[in-house]
């Protein structure tokens, strides 16, 4: 198994099929678009390979502010619904620890939907804190 950043098409791409588990309302048609102009302010895809398959993806941000210092944020973070609860998850996660630490960051920051229970058992299981509520308001 090995854990990249997805810097091509080509490795944007492979993580369409994982990423859409989580959020399905995107088109596959404008993807890889999407993600490259993301990456214009910093977002970054990862992405956990067996055997040459995508089983993991998690895209995420570093940024500074004055409530955290520097930190990570990960929007998404998933796992192919056919290889959970066999630690790929918690191996991604790992990995994105280590590189907040490596680039400095303090802090590291995820919102999860409320219904998403199972998530939620497993941030807990990582040591992960509930810190706030998350509000928002569709314009």
């Amino acid at each position: 198994m090995s854990i990249q950043l997805a810097t091509s098409d080509d490795q944007i791409s492979q993580c369409f099929e994982v990423l859409n588990q989580l959020r399905p309302h995107l088109p596959k048609s404008e993807f890889i678009a999407q993600v490259q102009r993301q990456q214009q302010s910093g977002y970054q895809l990862a992405f956990l390979a067996q055997n040459n398959q995508v089983v993991a993806v998690a895209g995420f941000n570093q940024g500074e502010c004055l409530a955290w210092g520097k930190f990570m944020y990960i929007y998404d973070l998933v796992v192919t619904e056919s290889r959970r609860s066999q630690g790929h998850g918690q191996q991604l996660l790992q990995w994105l620890i280590a590189f907040a630490k490596s680039h400095d960051c303090q802090q590291l920051h995820l919102d999860s939907g409320v219904q998403r229970y199972a998530a939620h058992r497993f941030y807990l299981q990582q040591r992960m804190d509930i810190t706030s509520h998350h509000f928002s308001l569709k314009l």
